[in-house]
């Protein structure tokens, strides 16, 4: 019998593997597995890019005929439907696991405590919520897809000490330092999708990739939110659509001449109701790219786009790189109108964590 401690150590490595799938599995969960027999690991796996081969699977494979009698650490119940592979559930009873260690349920209708009350009919021990609090914050974007059909929305901002991310003049390059600049490369790694409005495309020019990380096909779908598709059609992500997804959401009455354009330039096009006010409908947006799949976002803004999804209640986290820098009234300011009357209305979020990071701080916070 191993301890707690022993188990905690286990899954932890577990969720190691897993978050190697964050950006890479969607539509599918990031899922670690780890097989353990009489001490040893026999197996790990982690969920294939595109969301195959499943961590069970893989780490069964390795692990071969000492995965009989052993201990499987998994971070989300094992799947017990059949889609492109037969159940985790079942090849986990096949292969004669005699104890499963989840840390978390999956909530996806098609599972939702099937995979845990197979593997306990076919006499297996299983252990529920071992690190259930870390792997339920690591998949976090599929699990929210799947409870309210739309992605998790990161809010990246980097500004200055009085919010500002422009000067006057629109200069911008650089606020933050190198390493904050690193670590927002990761974080677009770690996305099924990067999101901006059109404005930053218009004044930026923006690559939104990823690079000098060593990390391969690491790029995430980048999505522009441009109501009218009134965008060079000459600007770096025209040029890379065919190579790197670029979807563009746009409203119905957006010029036929400019979507026909953008399709043959090989963008997706995706389109957006509007409310009533005449602004486009960002939740209707959210729910189509959640139904598309999508899973986790990651917003570089601008301004006006971050408060409007903020105003709508669709940030779900705010990250924040706050520079030494001070602009002044006429900068550009971080986050456009959100047309908040009282405190009690302000979008609240509790601060998870700072760090240091070079010249710049970085504080993580999630929506209360």
């Amino acid at each position: 019998m191993t301890s707690r401690s022993e188990d905690a150590g286990y899954m932890r490595a577990a969720l190691g593997l897993a978050r190697r799938g964050l950006g890479r599995v969607w539509p599918n969960p990031a899922v670690g597995c780890i097989i353990v027999r009489d001490g040893r690991v026999v197996g790990r796996g982690h969920t294939g890019d595109g969301g195959r081969p499943h961590a069970e699977s893989r780490a069964l494979q390795q692990a071969g005929e000492a995965a009989r009698g052993a201990t499987a650490y998994i971070t989300l119940e094992p799947c017990a439907h059949t889609g492109k592979t037969p159940p985790c559930s079942d090849a986990l009873i096949s292969a004669g696991i005699s104890r499963a260690v989840i840390a978390a349920e999956d909530p996806d209708p098609r599972v939702n405590g099937r995979g845990i009350n197979a593997l306990k009919s076919a006499g297996i021990e299983v252990d529920l919520g071992c690190l259930a609090v870390e792997a339920v914050s690591l998949n976090r974007g599929f699990l929210n897809r799947v409870t309210t059909g739309r992605p998790m929305l990161t809010l990246k901002l980097a500004a200055t000490l009085d919010g500002r991310i422009a000067t006057a003049t629109g200069e911008s390059r650089w606020i933050t330092g190198p390493r904050a600049r690193a670590e927002v490369h990761l974080m677009r790694a770690q996305a099924d999708a990067v999101l901006v409005g059109a404005g930053t495309v218009r004044s930026d020019n923006p690559r939104l990739d990823v690079r000098d990380l060593g990390i391969e096909n690491a790029n995430p779908i980048r999505v522009v939110v441009t109501g009218g598709l009134n965008l060079a059609r000459n600007s770096y992500l025209a040029e890379t659509a065919e190579e790197t997804p670029l979807w563009l959401c746009h409203h119905a009455e957006a010029e036929q001449s400019r979507a026909e354009a953008w399709s043959e330039k090989g963008a997706k096009l995706v389109e957006i109701p509007f409310q009533t006010d005449g602004q486009l409908d960002l939740s209707a947006m959210m729910q189509k790219l959640g139904q598309s799949g999508l899973t986790r976002i990651f917003c570089e803004g601008g301004g006006r786009l971050s408060g409007a999804l903020l105003a709508a209640g669709l940030v779900d986290e705010i990250v924040l790189y706050t520079a030494g820098i001070i602009l002044g009234d006429e900068g550009t300011a971080a986050v456009g109108m959100i047309e908040v009357e009282t405190l009690q209305l302000a979008p609240h979020f509790r601060l998870v964590d700072v760090h240091r990071v070079g010249p710049d701080v970085r504080s993580r916070w999630q929506r209360r």
